[in-house]
């Protein structure tokens, strides 16, 4: 029987389960504030993936995944990446004909945070995935002659010109766990806004599910997220300035103790930050007419990064980046979240 996640949406468990401290050692993670304390997110089943011949059903998203992690053997330019799913589904491959390239939110989904190279899980039932960049069917906002791409030897998320060659992953299927990147329009090579008809982008297909309207409503000091149902500081830095990683723990911590709006506040997960992100949007890529004030650029997340464990991810919201940085170096900003 498939794991039924159909009733839920938002945001997936990172699958962290250590934590650690700035200089990487690992630490108890009671009274933490750490990613690995609280396991927020959609649960993984156990198992989580099955294998259908050529095919691999995530049973967590819905999606189902070529087993060949590398279709195409060789890195494409992404309108070639575009070209050549369209390819497979004319030539009926794997006895299916409507696969696609994954958007940023379906590719991501797949990443575990308690490994790397590859950083997937590590019950995944691929082959030939390299620790490499794989396209996604996303435009970057911010310079739409660029498109997302993951990286799966650390599973960051950035975005690069689509003349440049990556890998490809094909995915067919609905998921009703992960929700729409926001995205509506559809962009050429060279950043110029194109009809979505028939190119295979983000755009165009609009996979997952869609977002609550309207997706924000305000609560004194605090926002509700209609789509996690999460809880975020209207006031969007907490400590006015860029912090260390500890610090940042530390200030939420300090929210706690003074029963701040009477919730218990913890500094996110990667995967709570990156929820917020809007792909139609930059500087800052959130929803337009979104309800927070004094948005910065680069927000810590409670999750480490097991590539290093001396470092952390980070969101970079003025752009929707995915990346990392050193804990003990005073570089972003912090903004809490609460489920209650």
């Amino acid at each position: 029987m498939d794991y039924d996640n159909s009733k839920q949406s938002g945001y997936l468990n990172t699958g962290q389960t250590s934590c650690h401290d700035e200089h990487g050692r690992i630490i108890p993670c009671a009274g933490s504030g750490q990613d690995a304390e609280f396991h927020t997110g959609i649960p993984w089943p156990s198992p989580r993936f099955e294998v259908r011949d050529e095919i691999v059903l995530d049973r967590l998203t819905g999606l189902m995944w070529t087993r060949n992690a590398n279709l195409a053997e060789y890195p494409l330019t992404w309108q070639e990446a575009l070209g050549f799913v369209a390819g497979t589904n004319r030539e009926c491959a794997m006895g299916c004909n409507d696969w696609r390239l994954p958007n940023r939110r379906e590719l991501r989904s797949l990443v575990s945070h308690q490994t790397h190279r590859p950083a997937l899980p590590e019950d995944h039932a691929f082959i030939n995935v390299f620790p490499s960049w794989y396209w996604t069917s996303t435009t970057a906002a911010i310079s739409p002659g660029h498109a997302w791409y993951v990286n799966l030897d650390g599973a960051r998320m950035f975005y690069g010109g689509k003349d440049q060659s990556y890998l490809v992953w094909p995915v067919r299927g609905e998921s009703h766990v992960l929700p729409v990147t926001g995205q509506g329009l559809c962009s050429d090579v060279q950043g110029q806004e194109i009809p979505c008809r028939g190119t295979g982008q983000d755009g165009e297909l609009r996979a997952g599910s869609a977002w609550p309207q309207p997706r924000f409503t305000g609560q004194g000091d605090r926002v509700f997220d209609c789509l996690t149902h999460l809880y975020w500081m209207r006031h969007a830095n907490l400590t006015h300035e860029p912090v260390s990683w500890s610090e940042a723990l530390a200030a939420v911590a300090a929210l706690n103790r003074e029963q701040f709006q009477g919730g218990y506040w913890r500094l996110p997960n990667i995967n709570e930050l990156e929820s917020l992100v809007d792909c139609s949007a930059h500087s800052p890529a959130l929803t337009a007419g979104h309800p927070f004030s004094n948005v910065r650029d680069v927000y810590w997340s409670s999750t480490t990064s097991l590539f290093e464990p001396d470092w952390a991810w980070a969101l970079y919201i003025d752009k929707g980046a995915v990346g990392v940085g050193q804990k003990r170096q005073a570089r972003f900003y912090v903004w809490a979240v609460s489920d209650t």
